[in-house]
């Protein structure tokens, strides 16, 4: 190396954070609570350097989490799974096992759901985008992501299904796409296919791949198929790669419209987009389906998540007949 040449520079720790990630093919929202859970971290121990703490500090900084700041215990394990990749993944070093940390406690609340009169109030008084997306929350149990997410290939009509690709635990599923919808979503697609062709007049067609189809399908991003159905109204820079294209939908939009919808309805329940796949799932028990079906439909990796839907159906407390009522 010439003596004028400068020393490559070692990243900062935030940005050793963030190519690791990249490099594991994390999502940016995981990536985005990670690098906020290792700043929080840093600056909770007087900005000392991770290297120069251990376990103990970890411990600290958790259960100061739990009792001080009072966070779900959902936090406090994304903020435990981030100190962990920290030490792990970027600094190589294992850190013994946590047995001194205090757990926030996880409640054992059961879901909200909604009758079948109150789902139809709320989704009556739903238009546009939102209504054809609240169906198909209801439809299919998806999720509220896995909805907003959806591609264009992934809805098969001539097989009357919606397949759901990495979903949660990065698993691919198959659910139905309700016959009730099938018309609308057929027409809606019709002029998603419009804005589609504007955008390549535009040269700005293109739209964010996952890694592994990216490098095997280099012109895929630009193809109908790969498009997002339910697409941002306007262009946004992609934080990660520069690009100005169109996102996916906001889905806080959507969740801003039910909840609009649920106001208006006059139900009282704190019913969400999440509500809709409670009460589908709640709704097909009660219809008799049995619940491995079910979980599958869900994509539970256990049956024990779908059995919480067994203490909501609309029997009574656990399906017992009060004896006033013998």
């Amino acid at each position: 190396m010439p003596a004028n040449t400068p020393a490559p520079q070692t990243p900062k720790l935030l940005d050793q954070v963030r190519n690791r990630i990249r490099v594991k093919h994390y999502s940016i929202r995981t990536e985005t609570q990670y690098v906020q859970w290792v700043r929080r971290f840093i600056l909770f121990h007087g900005k000392r350097h991770p290297l120069d703490m251990g376990a103990g500090e970890v411990e600290a900084f958790l259960s100061h989490l739990a009792v001080e700041g009072h966070v779900a215990a959902a936090t406090q394990n994304q903020a435990l799974s981030a100190l962990l990749f920290l030490y792990k993944e970027v600094l190589g070093v294992d850190l013994p096992w946590l047995n001194n940390v205090t757990r926030a406690k996880r409640p054992q609340h059961l879901p909200v759901v909604l009758t079948r009169e109150e789902v139809r109030a709320v989704l009556s008084r739903m238009r546009g985008v939102y209504a054809l997306m609240a169906g198909l929350l209801y439809g299919t149990g998806m999720r509220l992501m896995e909805c907003v997410r959806l591609r264009v290939k992934d809805v098969e009509f001539a097989h009357q299904q919606i397949v759901v690709r990495d979903g949660k635990g990065a698993r691919d599923r198959v659910t139905m796409l309700p016959q009730a919808l099938a018309g609308g979503l057929q027409a809606y697609l019709a002029q998603r296919r419009a804005l589609f062709e504007d955008d390549q007049k535009a040269g700005k067609a293109a739209v964010y791949l996952p890694d592994a189809p990216a490098r095997k399908y280099p012109n895929a991003a630009t193809e109908w198929g790969w498009q997002y159905v339910f697409p941002s109204g306007s262009y946004s820079v992609d934080p990660r790669s520069g690009e100005e294209r169109r996102h996916h939908l906001d889905e806080k939009l959507l969740q801003r419209a039910m909840r609009t919808a649920v106001l208006a309805t006059g139900i009282v329940k704190p019913a969400t987009p999440h509500t809709l796949r409670h009460s589908f799932a709640t709704h097909l028990l009660e219809r008799g389906q049995d619940i491995r079906t079910i979980q599958e439909l869900l994509g539970h990796k256990d049956v024990q998540t779908t059995m919480i839907y067994t203490h909501v159906m609309n029997r009574g407390a656990r399906g017992v007949v009060s004896p006033l009522d013998l």
